[in-house]
């Protein structure tokens, strides 16, 4: 069992080594020769790009893990540079906003991502006073390449979202796309799979694994700092890695903590800070299964999430959860959000698979008593 990190541990190393190493790397006689994999699904051979930890096959969409080894805990993060082109705000409310279509790829092509970020940009900028230069936006219908939701540029972003964080800040990460599972080989995961979003290039350059994406935008939050994650994609339910989980309960009828801490004492939390994820399960059938007809432009999980608040701004964790779990059973598909993407939706998609929303936090707290505020 790997040794539990504090997060003191976890720190990016000194900016002069990230530079000499990257001049080292500069310096070689070429990039490094890609690793063939087999597909653990179809036995097709797979390239996988230095450094990827798993990739995605091409005929069959499975995601292999590159290796077979586990992962090493609190490996550290190489210093990435701000994304080109992108003067964005420094304010204490910042937000990266993702969406994903995945048009002219070998994946469904999913109609709804593009309008969830919108609408999403709109909620933040109009309710929460977000300004607009602190909000960046990735989708691949944007023009300038640094903006493209590609695995790196992803990866950028995420690190510029948290970067310098302080006491008081207000983070906010949506991805709205495709979602897989990868075979967990470290005993961290109670299910035995790990949980990855699907950039634009996943194919290429293979998912981003709940690992990084723990480390990336959760580890880092120091005290006094708040993220909300709003992830719409199947197999979404724990791709924070955060240690608690709160899901409506049949057994009781309400909405209760689960502990999800990682078997084998892996630390999966923050600085000091609050991480807390709004998803959903889902069986990952729906996106695969059902594609939505061409009025179908916003997402049923991120639809319920933004009507549930614009409704009522000023509600509570777990009324924000009962109101979005009633609007997505008796919506009746029909789109009715504020603003001006909002109006030109007519039609709402459970492209994601979406069954039941949840929330996984860093911490557990009384949700009926805590006010929802970004």
């Amino acid at each position: 069992a790997s040794k539990q990190r504090s997060p003191t541990q976890l720190t990016n190393p000194p900016t002069h080594q990230v530079m000499q190493r990257s001049a080292a790397m500069n310096c070689g006689s070429g990039p490094a020769p890609a690793t063939m994999v087999r597909c653990r699904q179809c036995s097709a051979s797979v390239a996988a790009p230095p450094g990827a930890r798993a990739v995605q096959c091409m005929q069959c969409c499975c995601v292999t893990r590159v290796g077979g080894g586990g992962r090493q805990h609190g490996a550290m993060v190489p210093a990435m540079r701000p994304i080109p082109g992108f003067g964005g705000g420094r304010g204490k409310k910042r937000a990266v906003l993702v969406g994903i279509k995945y048009t002219n790829t070998r994946a469904c092509e999913l109609r709804g991502p593009i309008n969830d970020v919108k609408c999403m940009r709109y909620l933040l900028t109009e309710h929460f006073g977000f300004a607009n230069d602190c909000v960046l936006i990735l989708t691949d219908e944007e023009r300038d390449p640094c903006r493209q939701p590609t695995k790196n540029n992803i990866r950028m972003a995420m690190h510029w979202l948290v970067q310098g964080c302080s006491s008081g800040d207000s983070l906010v990460f949506q991805f709205s796309g495709a979602g897989v599972q990868v075979p967990d080989c470290s005993g961290e995961e109670r299910d035995g799979m790990d949980e990855a979003i699907c950039p634009l290039d996943s194919f290429q350059q293979g998912p981003i694994l709940d690992d990084e994406i723990n480390q990336a935008i959760v580890r880092p939050l120091v005290h006094g700092v708040k993220l909300h994650a709003i992830v719409d994609a199947c197999h979404s339910a724990t791709v924070l890695d955060l240690p608690y989980q709160c899901t409506f309960s049949k057994q009781y009828g309400c909405l209760r903590w689960r502990d999800e801490r990682p078997l084998n004492g892996a630390f999966k939390g923050t600085s000091g800070g609050q991480a807390v994820l709004i998803s959903g399960s889902s069986n990952g059938k729906t996106q695969m299964n059902m594609m939505p007809g061409p009025d179908a432009t916003v997402g049923a999980m991120t639809h319920s999430f933004i009507r549930a608040v614009e409704c009522e701004p000023r509600t509570t964790y777990g009324h924000l959860l009962t109101s979005m779990r009633t609007i997505m059973r008796d919506g009746g598909g029909n789109c009715n959000l504020q603003g001006p993407a909002g109006g030109c939706v007519r039609k709402v998609a459970n492209f994601s698979g979406v069954e039941e929303p949840q929330l996984s936090s860093a911490c557990k707290f009384d949700i009926h008593r805590e006010p929802f505020c970004m």
